[in-house]
């Protein structure tokens, strides 16, 4: 998966929880690629439960509050924590969290730069993006180039 971001020309470093100093404290925006070894069940507002299919899954957020990158992705990076987004159903149930901060990024331009390759499609309609007139989803789905799941990072 992540040759197939680095094909896209989006350049971040992938970084597990353990990392967190790494990533900059600059705003910007990030995406996260969470791994399910099982389908996964979760519910947008008050609508019927939607299932995800297990495999890889990437959420596309900003971070241009306090604290930038590296607060949001510290927290999206907990196991433990309240939930407060839509994301947080997938994080705390993920079985393996990658953070690839873009400092001085858009999350939209990384949504649209990762749809424009053949890797990856739209996982849940709406989900995310109840601020945003331009994409359709922020939580995309990765497939192998040949349309089937991959399962490698």
């Amino acid at each position: 998966m992540l040759n197939a971001i680095a094909e896209t020309g989006i350049e971040a470093q992938a970084l597990r929880a353990g990392e967190v100093g790494a990533i900059p404290q600059a705003p910007g925006a990030y995406a996260l690629l969470m791994h399910f070894v099982r389908p996964l069940d979760i519910r947008l507002n008050k609508k019927e439960p939607v299932r995800l299919p297990s495999g890889w899954l990437v959420y596309a957020g900003s971070a241009k509050g306090p604290g930038g990158l590296r607060a949001r992705l510290a927290r999206h990076l907990r196991a433990e924590k309240r939930p407060h987004w839509h994301v947080d159903q997938l994080t705390v149930r993920a079985d393996e969290i990658l953070a690839l901060p873009v400092a001085d990024g858009n999350e939209c331009e990384i949504v649209a730069t990762l749809l424009g390759h053949p890797a990856f499609s739209v996982a849940v309609a709406g989900f995310g993006n109840t601020d945003c007139a331009i994409c359709d989803s922020r939580l995309l789905r990765f497939r192998g180039a040949s349309g089937t799941i991959t399962w490698s990072v």
